[in-house]
């Protein structure tokens, strides 16, 4: 191999005490793309905060073309050619892309006035340097994901990186979002970038990556050309433990009771007609594409969003929900895909965010919170959900994905909610901690909880389903029994337009 673009030995960090990265390594070569994987808290991101100067490390040493070098700030990362784009990307919507790609950096007519002109003859250079079909003058609210994540690599490339780092970069994105993100990262490639790729969805390594190093628990376990690995190989090396992708056995078959019907729900041009049953103890897969109408079915039911008509029955009785208080009154709880934001306070700690959804409970005669008794419930579930904490006073937002998941889980079983909408469950959460979801999934059906899950991985909805609805542009298109899907069968309804296309794959007793 020629010499390294990037070389990091022995690199260690702490935070209050505590290992982050011990004695950790990582190769980087001119033109190759490297994928950086592990389970949360693994020490993906740590270490490359580290390169991209976003954290100082406390030992070891970082080589740049063969010269140690010292990173103390983004700024002397960006100054030697090294550039990180976040999973949450930090672009100015109400800016255009030229001007927010060369924010701080703009040409300037008499030292004073914008040369927006400029600006804009300098992007349109970078994108067809980057074979890139967008207009420097269009707004960035006016972008897609998949188009605000050009942005950011151009951005990057506008500074001459040589090493690029992206953080779970197909997070947000669909299938061909994907494709036209990875044929620009080849592109990237041929023209000797050295590109991070930190991911969580194992399938794209072999799409994408020429190299994988595995981090587990702060410190590196190895690297491999991901050509000669097998993605279990790779699996049993981050969790330090074989976990079978295979589907499981679903919990028995649920009972024939209707728990919730939802009829002719209508929702302007987002939902249109949409009717369907889920029974005691079943799991029901929702899938479709981006767009699709999942997560707005979820949030209606919840009452977060306000629709049009429809009709909702709780155990054969007609409820009225225009609220989430009055949702969670008829045993309804919802896991938005977005917990930091709509499920969590991360500046609370894990024993206050449990048992948040029902302090009503914990009220003594006065009036004051029952704090003995919010700690033992706190406890109880915190044991009972495994979430993995130093304490009950630890803030949420320093806990991994996974537990994070956990916390909101605990959540509403805390305020006895017997239907729980689960969208996105395992997004962002590394395969360790998805295996752990999908337990404890099957173990609230045992239990006679009724869950709707929302993904957008098929692998993830023919596990864990006993039906699947499956949605095109706002309608359903058909709801298929567990024997009966495959991801060519819900692929063929999910791009079908103009609602149910065959009656025949509806069960009579999953029709609504």
């Amino acid at each position: 191999m020629s010499e390294p673009l990037v070389l990091m030995e022995g690199i260690v960090k702490s935070f209050s005490g505590v290992h982050a990265l011990n004695q950790c390594r990582f190769e980087l070569q001119p033109g190759e793309i490297h994928a950086l994987v592990g389970e949360n808290g693994a020490g993906k991101s740590t270490m490359m905060k580290i390169l991209s100067g976003v954290y100082s490390k406390d030992a070891g040493k970082i080589y740049f073309k063969g010269k140690e070098v010292e990173i103390p700030n983004p700024r002397a990362a960006q100054h030697l050619g090294i550039s990180i784009i976040h999973q949450e990307l930090n672009l100015m919507n109400h800016l255009t892309i030229a001007q927010n790609i060369f924010i701080g950096r703009e040409p300037r007519t008499a030292k004073i006035i914008l040369n927006d002109d400029e600006i804009n003859r300098k992007t349109a250079e970078l994108f067809k340097s980057m074979h890139l079909a967008l207009d420097p003058r269009t707004k960035v609210a006016d972008l897609t994901v998949a188009k605000q994540q050009m942005v950011e690599i151009a951005k990057s490339l506008s500074f001459n990186s040589e090493v690029l780092i992206m953080d779970e970069p197909t997070a947000a994105l669909t299938e061909s979002e994907i494709d036209e993100l990875f044929n620009i990262i080849r592109q990237l490639r041929a023209k000797g970038v050295g590109i991070v790729h930190i991911s969580h969805r194992l399938e794209e390594l072999k799409q994408i990556s020429d190299r994988v190093t595995v981090m587990r628990d702060g410190q590196y376990i190895d690297t491999v050309k991901t050509s000669e690995t097998s993605i279990d190989k790779i699996i049993s090396m981050m969790v330090g433990r074989t976990i079978y992708e295979t589907s499981p056995e679903l919990p028995e078959n649920p009972s024939q009771e209707v728990v919730l019907e939802v009829k002719n729900l209508q929702q302007g041009s987002l939902l249109k007609d949409i009717s369907f049953s889920l029974k005691k103890g079943e799991i029901l897969g929702f899938a479709g594409l981006m767009g699709a109408g999942r997560t707005e079915v979820a949030r209606a039911i919840f009452g977060a969003d306000p629709y049009d008509a429809g009709e909702f029955y709780v155990k054969g009785k007609r409820v009225q929900i225009h609220s989430p208080q009055q949702a969670v009154q008829h045993g309804i709880g919802y896991l938005s895909e977005d917990r930091k934001r709509c499920g969590l306070t991360v500046g609370m700690d894990v024993k206050d965010n449990i048992v948040l959804a029902s302090l009503k409970k914990f009220l003594n005669a006065i009036g004051w919170v029952n704090m003995a008794q919010t700690t033992l419930t706190a406890q109880k579930y915190a044991q009972s959900l495994n979430i993995k904490t130093p304490s009950l006073d630890q803030k949420v937002k320093f806990l991994s994905g996974g537990n994070q998941q956990k916390v909101v889980i605990g959540k509403w079983l805390v305020a006895d909610t017997e239907i729980l909408i689960f969208d996105e469950p395992t997004r962002g959460i590394d395969v360790g901690a998805k295996s752990e979801i999908y337990k404890l999934l099957n173990d609230l059906t045992r239990q006679g909880k009724s869950i709707i899950m929302i993904s957008s991985e098929l692998p993830e909805v023919l596990r864990m389903s006993h039906r699947v609805v499956v949605m095109c542009e706002g309608r359903i298109t058909g709801i298929l029994n567990a024997g009966d899907a495959t991801q060519e069968s819900i692929m063929k309804l999910a791009t079908q337009r103009g609602g149910i296309i065959s009656t025949n794959l509806i069960p009579e007793a999953g029709r609504a």
